[in-house]
This record gives C-alpha cells, sequence and structure tokens, in this order.
C-alpha cells in the first residue's frame, strides 16, 4: 500500500490570507495516553487529522516519545508540519515552554497540548508546571485533557472555514452541563466582568458552581441582572482554601461538572497549592469528560468561537428528506 503524498505545513509557505499566521501547536503526552491502540492521543489524531491536513495546516512540535508514538502508529503520515522534538529527558518539555515566550512569531507557539496522566510522576516536573503558567502568563490555551484539546481544534477548524463536526455536538450541548467559576483575589474583577459582558451564555449551563467569595460576587450580579429570578444564580461551595477547590475536584469525578474557568495569578504565592493541584488532578483523571479554561484571553475567545460555531451549524444546509 503506498503512502499518502506528503501535507505540507503552512510553515514551509505563505498563508493562503495575509492575517492568517502559521498555526503553531506545542503536543506532548504522558505514557498512558499513548500506550495502547485506543490511549487519547491516538484517539485525538485520529479525529483531527482532516482537519490537520485541511483547513489548519499547523505545525505540531512534538515532544519525541509523542512524535515517535505517532509515527508508530501511522498517524499524519507524511504530514510534513509535525516536527519532532528531543525526548522530554533531553529538554524537550523545556523547549515547549521557550517556544511559549518566544518574541519572534516564527517561532512562538499559539497553543499547549500537554495530556496528562495526573500519577505521572514528570506531570509535576518543573518544566511541566512552567508550561502551564507561562501559558497563562502569555494568554496561550493549555489545553492538558482530552476534551480540552479535542473542542479547541474543533473551533479552530471551523474559524479557519470547517464545517461544524456534527459528531462534536454533544460537546457543545451546554444545557446539560454544568461549569465551575473560580478566580484568584487579583482576577475575580475580570471574572465579574466576563460574566456580565457574557451572561446569556453561562445562563445556558445547567448549573454553576463557583468557590467562596467568587460565588457571591456572581450571585450579587445575576440578581442586578435578572431581578425577576428567585434564588441563587450559581452554586456557592466553600473558598479554595477551605476546600472549595476539593468540592470541584468531586464534582469532576462524579462526571456532575464538565467545564473549569480558573481565572488563575501566577504571579503569587499560593498557600492552597495542593487544593489546586487536586482540582487540576481530577480534570485529568477524568480526560475525556472535562476542559479547562486557565486565563481571560482563552476565556473570551472559547467564548466567541463557540458563537461562530453555532452560527456555522446555523447556516449549514438541511438535509433532504429519504
Amino acid at each position: 500500500m503506498s503512502s499518502p503524498p506528503p501535507t505540507p505545513s503552512p510553515c514551509s509557505r505563505l498563508p493562503s490570507r495575509s492575517d492568517a499566521p502559521c498555526l503553531r501547536i506545542g503536543l506532548a503526552a504522558n505514557r498512558l495516553h499513548h500506550d495502547a491502540p485506543d490511549a487519547a492521543l491516538f484517539r485525538l489524531i485520529r479525529e483531527i487529522e482532516p482537519a490537520v491536513r485541511g483547513p489548519l495546516r499547523p505545525t505540531l512540535l512534538a515532544v519525541g516519545r509523542t512524535h515517535d508514538a505517532i509515527r508508530r502508529e501511522g498517524l499524519l503520515e507524511g504530514y510534513q508540519g509535525l516536527v519532532r522534538y528531543p525526548y522530554g529527558r533531553a529538554g524537550g518539555l523545556m523547549r515547549l515552554v521557550s517556544r511559549v515566550v518566544d518574541p519572534d512569531p516564527a517561532g512562538a507557539i499559539h497553543a499547549a497540548i500537554y495530556l496528562i496522566d495526573p500519577v505521572d510522576p514528570s506531570s509535576t516536573f518543573p518544566e511541566a508546571v512552567a508550561l502551564k503558567r507561562q501559558c497563562i502568563i502569555h494568554a496561550r490555551p493549555f489545553l492538558s485533557t482530552l476534551l480540552g484539546a479535542r473542542e479547541w481544534f474543533e473551533l479552530r477548524a471551523v474559524a479557519a472555514g470547517a464545517a461544524p463536526n456534527p459528531a462534536l455536538d454533544p460537546v457543545f450541548d451546554f444545557g446539560s452541563q454544568a461549569i465551575a467559576l473560580v478566580a484568584h483575589d487579583a482576577r475575580k474583577a475580570e471574572m465579574i466582568e466576563l460574566v456580565r459582558a457574557h451572561f446569556d451564555f453561562f445562563d445556558r449551563f445547567a448549573m454553576r458552581v463557583a468557590t467562596g467569595t467568587t460565588g457571591g460576587l456572581l450571585n450579587a450580579l445575576a440578581r442586578e441582572l435578572r431581578p425577576e429570578r428567585q434564588g441563587d444564580w450559581v452554586r456557592a461551595l466553600k473558598s479554595g482554601p477551605l476546600g472549595g477547590d476539593a468540592q470541584i475536584a468531586e464534582l469532576l469525578l462524579d462526571g456532575a461538572c464538565q467545564r473549569v474557568l480558573f481565572l488563575e495569578d501566577p504571579h503569587v504565592a499560593r498557600q492552597h497549592e495542593a487544593d489546586i493541584q487536586l482540582l487540576e488532578r481530577a480534570a485529568r483523571t477524568v480526560t475525556d469528560q472535562v476542559a479547562c479554561y486557565g486565563d481571560l484571553v482563552t476565556a473570551q475567545a472559547w467564548i466567541a468561537d463557540v458563537g461562530a460555531r453555532e452560527a456555522a451549524r446555523r447556516s449549514r444546509p438541511a438535509k433532504p428528506p429519504r
């Protein structure tokens, strides 16, 4: 069986539009996510391969073992945009951190996908923690769960002109989902203004939960915007340091919450760091059920892109009757 012809990456040619940047994505996955044919990494690549070869044509900077696993499985065969970075032990993940902060637009990555196994010791190495932190600081999506990566690629593909994938419609059925809204002290004002600007979007969720003070502020906002409503708009949990993060973690593990919007302040030491890590580990434990967003710009882009996908679905021609 002959191999498919090489598919070029946009970084090897001029973009089709002058305002279309060359999409560059960092890619890594812990061993759990590529040690079986149905592992999360392979499920992701199989689903996104049409968009990768079609409208997106990104450069995928894949850390050594992740790259080798994709090749071994016969995925993205002939795709020249799959670039091998060194093994993690040889600095591959460290180099991805540098790509996040690269001032050269031709070298910087636009998103980092790191499918994390929460019990893999390497997931807590300094370079793994730094990758997430720098993504938050520089407002780059940090996608550490399968659901988050699937959703992000679908929204990017639609933005590039692809038709919405009907198989992913349940992912965007917010009326059957819950979202956790969490914000550190320095980000609470951002959270309130984000929800104020997009109240109808967040109102679509079947349930909203929030920690401590953030929950109280959001309920006050809801009473201001919808004074005719009775009861609390969000279910207020304990504050993060008093166990609110653990309460959200249990909701994630139980399948009772599918989204976490956590506006973090990466510039301060956090006394309840263990609680935050517990929340993150829970999301990654149920990697195909939870998507997380960690900064304001990423959250705003998510909301806008969801709206664009819905508009594309509405404009899709109806199937003729059988």
